[in-house]
């Protein structure tokens, strides 16, 4: 089953263009009539390699050399078949996507490279760069998140209209982003494969950011699984809640794993911490919101109005 195209994708978000390497005029000799002159903008040139630059807003950071030496042997022998996607900058042109590419360009040490110009704004690159490496897969989860509250917070975009241009749901973005409240040295962690994104959610059960880093380093210790550390951290929730001059009331800790999953659904579905609070067959359920347009969201999801 092919897999779908992720939100409006990019050539609508590109301006409607074709597909690159398909070109824009039939071939001379091919008998048919010749196409209409193209937008100029749609031209493929090529340029000198050291007038590309990077740009500040792509969500990437981490690129693999084994892969980038894996891209330039695959140049060396065939050419650079998709040109890259710039904008003009300040004399210079600045990458709107193609940076593996480029990368893989410096490497091989070419004079030149093929680009194509397009106009784009500072939101539509940053879209652009997450859209092409969603749909490569080449984000890890930490750059996803930061991209996506890149969107959120420098271009004011909702969730709700992150995850429709990114071709995510809502929750996904949400639980995404929610990454970002681990310390520095957790997401590192999750950014290096160290701990997985399943270990990440559970760890953002404990509350204080120490626990959190002592929680991640003692499964990367212990090489713990994601069910293993869901009962770790219930011991540390529970030894938390009991310690002296704490006057807040113990919370009930599931400790059955059956409970525990029950629990990561509903952080799933709800996109933000939810605490399931169990004890003989009573208890509560806990959701956290951190800012309104959160608790509207819980609202949407529970089907209640303000009204």
């Amino acid at each position: 089953m092919s897999k779908p195209a992720l939100g409006r994708g990019l050539g609508a978000l590109l301006g409607g263009s074709p597909p690159l390497g398909q070109t824009t005029t039939a071939s001379s000799d091919s008998g048919a009539a010749p196409a209409a002159t193209p937008d100029t903008r749609e031209r493929v040139q090529r340029v000198p390699l050291n007038q590309v630059r990077p740009s500040a807003l792509q969500p990437r950071k981490e690129f693999s050399d084994e892969a980038l030496r894996e891209l330039a042997d695959s140049i060396r022998a065939q050419g650079i078949v998709q040109p890259l996607i710039v904008r003009e900058r300040a004399g210079s042109f600045e990458l709107i996507a193609g940076e593996r590419r480029w990368r893989a360009a410096q490497l091989l040490g070419l004079p030149e490279v093929p680009i194509i110009v397009r106009e784009a704004d500072d939101r539509a690159v940053l879209e652009l760069a997450l859209i092409e490496n969603l749909q490569r897969e080449n984000l890890n989860a930490i750059e996803e998140a930061v991209g996506y509250s890149q969107l959120a917070e420098q271009f004011q975009l909702t969730q709700e209209e992150i995850a429709t241009k990114v071709g995510k749901s809502r929750a996904a973005v949400a639980n995404a982003t929610r990454l970002l409240k681990l310390p520095a040295p957790v997401q590192s962690l999750v950014r290096t494969g160290r701990i997985s994104v399943g270990h990440a959610k559970v760890i953002l059960g404990l509350a204080d950011e120490r626990g959190q880093q002592l929680a991640a380093e003692r499964i990367v210790k212990e090489g713990l699984n994601v069910r293993q550390t869901e009962g770790l951290i219930a011991k540390l929730q529970t030894r938390a809640a009991r310690s002296p001059g704490d006057t807040k009331t113990p919370a009930i800790v599931p400790v059955d794993s059956n409970i525990g999953r029950l629990e990561e659904k509903l952080r799933e579905k709800f996109g933000t911490k939810v605490q399931l609070k169990y004890t003989k067959g009573k208890g509560a359920v806990e959701i956290s919101f951190f800012s309104d347009d959160e608790l509207q969201r819980v609202l949407e999801i529970l089907n209640v109005t303000a009204d």
